[in-house]
């Protein structure tokens, strides 16, 4: 009798390779690579990983840019029972230095371009592997055969946020459990039967879905896009160009002939869209069925231009965190939702809850938990996992810091995230909804707005608007149209145009650097266009 396989991301990635090997499993910008391809690639540098004495548990940096060698550390890691370490490149180096400290890397590998930043961290890492030659000569020089680890559905796989509001945070999952949480949704949550199981499945289709993802591995969400093909036995899509631009995008979509695109919110949908518009004789995109959103809601405004770009494909936004895997979707049926609002439709194992974790009433604002297989915590933060993770009726809940309505046909509006939540006054208010109806203005780009210290109200709501290179309008009349929407408290009492929103390189809102940057800018003079009739005092 064969031995169990342990469902666990590396036997998946091998049982795929001996069953449909020359099947495409990644596409770069550059070329493809068949699953027998990347299994071999990744099995060489675990091989190296071990041959340099690397134990089990032992957390190795990845930090780089999307590349083909992002890939074969992520499985190469996880065939050695080393845990990867997506690390956000984008960061300044005492955030770089706050990451590894509380990763605990004992190893980096690393693009060319980052090394020098490690050295002026000084960090005490054991080893280092720079990309390029050192690294093309050291994965040669490993073996080939798979290495004889023993692993288990129980081996961790971290994810790190990439840190928008607060220190980054690293997600510990049992593998088992990210499969089943997060890894499952294109074979529709169906049960899993087992590892060969789903290779038998692979193997009877001739041809497995075409993920493109629009963001970079460092983000959880395109990492978790790349291992969801795998699970399906499909082909994962990356952009590997070295700034993102929707023309390249929309190209690599129709010469890969993906069947699903991945966006990362309002600031990737509407280029790709706008693009897409103008385009549509260059990008027939035949084979695209649908486009997805993650990381964050689409505005009403950027949703109704993706109607017009991809007519006649289905559009879903869906929700999950880092820390639940996927919560809710919505797939788009035309209609509108109150700026900063998004609805998505639940199953039962998702529950907002009261301040005494009793579940709120329809129309009820609270904090949304999901029950069933999530993370485990946060790696070396008891205080974070003890806030997240609540045992409630025998039953344990994560919540991962959003604040929902339960609606009374059982889905939830999403509001907006607690931890951005801005106190002014006696007022609570949800930034979000101020930045959806500031992206609702014509000539808003892009916006985002947070709270900022007030020596009388304790914060007072502050906005960074980009708007349109011929756009004429002023902060005054931005604040004037959320003021008409939304009513005098809900105004923004300081609005700073600015040539761009932060972003981090996942394309979230940078919500600490955005309120860095308003304090510079406070600081260094920068006159404020609505000073004259400010209300905050």
């Amino acid at each position: 009798m064969s031995a169990v396989i342990p469902l666990t991301l590396p036997d998946i990635l091998e049982a795929m390779a001996d069953a449909i090997p020359d099947r495409t499993a990644v596409v770069t910008t550059d070329r493809a690579y068949t699953y027998a391809e990347i299994d071999e690639r990744a099995t060489r540098l675990a091989n190296h990983l071990l041959s340099i004495g690397l134990e089990p548990g032992a957390q190795v940096a990845i930090h780089a840019t999307n590349r083909i060698e992002w890939v074969d550390a992520l499985f190469g890691c996880l065939k050695a029972r080393t845990i990867p370490v997506n690390i956000n490149h984008g960061y300044r180096r005492e955030e770089l230095a706050r990451t590894y400290a509380a990763a605990d890397c004992v190893a980096a590998i690393v693009s060319p371009e980052f090394a020098d930043d490690l050295d002026e961290l000084d960090l005490k890492l054991d080893h280092r592997i720079v990309l390029g030659a050192d690294y093309d000569a050291k994965v040669a020089a490993a073996s080939k055969e798979r290495p004889k680890v023993e692993r288990t559905p129980g081996d961790w796989h971290i994810i790190y946020t990439t840190g928008t509001t607060g220190t980054p945070k690293g997600a510990v999952w049992r593998q088992e459990d990210l499969i089943w949480a997060a890894l499952n949704t294109v074979r529709r949550n169906a049960p899993i039967p087992s590892v060969a199981g789903l290779a038998a499945e692979a193997t009877a289709r001739e041809s497995g879905v075409v993920l493109l993802a629009g963001g970079p591995l460092l983000h959880g969400q395109s990492q978790l896009l790349l291992l969801r093909a795998l699970v399906a036995g499909g082909t994962a899509v990356l952009d590997t160009s070295p700034t993102f631009s929707a023309e390249a995008f929309l190209d690599l979509a129709e010469k890969t002939g993906a069947t699903a695109i991945t966006l990362l919110g309002d600031a990737q949908a509407r280029p790709v869209a706008e693009a897409r518009l103008t385009g549509k004789k260059r990008w027939p995109l035949r084979s695209l069925a649908g486009v997805s959103n993650t990381a964050a809601p689409l505005s009403d405004g950027v949703l109704s231009v993706l109607r017009n770009a991809f007519a006649r494909r289905v559009i879903v936004d869906s929700y999950g965190t880092l820390e639940t895997g996927v919560t809710g979707s919505r797939a788009d049926d035309g209609s509108s939702l109150a700026p900063g609002e998004a609805r998505f439709m639940v199953g039962p194992e998702v529950q907002v809850f009261n301040p005494d974790l009793t579940p709120a009433a329809p129309g009820v604002e609270g904090l949304v938990a999901r029950s069933g297989p999530a993370a485990l915590g946060y790696y070396k933060d008891n205080a974070r996992s003890a806030s997240a993770i609540k045992l409630i009726d025998n039953r344990r809940w994560t919540f991962a810091g959003d604040i929902a309505r339960r609606e009374q046909d059982g889905s939830i509006t999403l509001l907006g995230r607690a931890a951005t939540l801005v106190r002014t006054g006696d007022l609570e208010i949800h930034p979000e909804n101020i930045e959806g109806v500031l992206l609702a203005h014509d000539d808003v780009v892009d916006a985002a707005v947070f709270g900022m210290p007030h020596p009388r109200w304790g914060q007072q709501v502050a906005a960074l608007v980009q708007v349109a290179a011929a756009s004429e309008a002023t902060a005054a009349d931005l604040r004037r149209h959320a003021r008409e929407v939304l009513g005098e408290s809900h105004e923004p009492k300081l609005v700073l145009l600015v040539e761009s929103v932060p972003r981090t390189p996942a394309g979230t809102v940078d919500y600490r650097a955005a309120a860095g940057l308003t304090a510079d800018l406070l600081s260094t003079g920068h006159k404020r266009p609505d000073e004259d009739d400010a209300s905050s005092d």
